[in-house]
């Protein structure tokens, strides 16, 4: 009679195991899509986030153009002259830029020994520190586990090790998870 018991409890983990990450996935994407759709309120569901996804290629299209550019730096050296604003808006602009910017920002992932039999993964996010008389060091970015939050540190370059052969998302998503996801090298 137990062992039908332990069957039911293991089937039961089992379809939690897969039914939770699955139903927590779909509800944050459901409200990903309810707050961009009701940004711009239309009595059609979708038409809202179609036209929210539209304004923000719009702009980033005249944002490119030759002719609307200077507007839009005159726009943000006035943002920059804004204590607080300014502040907000470099930082949310930095780490926009890290992700979908030109200049990708995780893209180089690295091993930093921090003892003897310590290692720690992060991304560089400097080469170079001499701008603050720090010329042998490099900034390395430490994402935390189950957190969109990190720490930065200055580490001597000779502690810094590059991973090769493993792809960034994945390094992502293994220091983000705990080290729970798999680091698999590429073939």
């Amino acid at each position: 009679m137990s062992i039908t018991y332990r069957k039911l409890l293991a089937y039961f983990f089992r379809g939690l195991l897969f039914l939770t990450p699955l139903a927590v996935t779909v509800y944050i994407v459901y409200q990903l899509f309810l707050f961009l759709d009701n940004l711009i309120p239309v009595s059609i569901p979708g038409i809202g986030i179609l036209m929210v996804l539209a304004l923000i290629t719009f702009v980033g299209y005249l944002a490119s153009l030759f002719f609307t550019k200077p507007l839009f730096d005159w726009f943000e050296r006035g943002v920059f002259k804004i204590p607080f604003v300014n502040l907000l808006y470099t930082s949310i602009k930095d780490l926009m830029g890290a992700f979908v910017g030109e200049k990708k920002k995780f893209n180089s992932p690295v091993l930093v020994a921090i003892s003897d039999n310590l290692h720690r993964i992060g991304f560089v996010t400097q080469e170079d520190m001499a701008s603050i008389g720090m010329p042998d060091y490099v900034a390395v970015y430490f994402p935390h586990s189950y957190n969109v939050s990190g720490n930065v540190f200055l580490v001597n370059r000779e502690k810094v090790k590059p991973l090769t052969g493993v792809k960034n998302s994945e390094v992502m998503k293994f220091m983000v998870s705990g080290g729970v996801s798999s680091l698999e090298k590429t073939k």
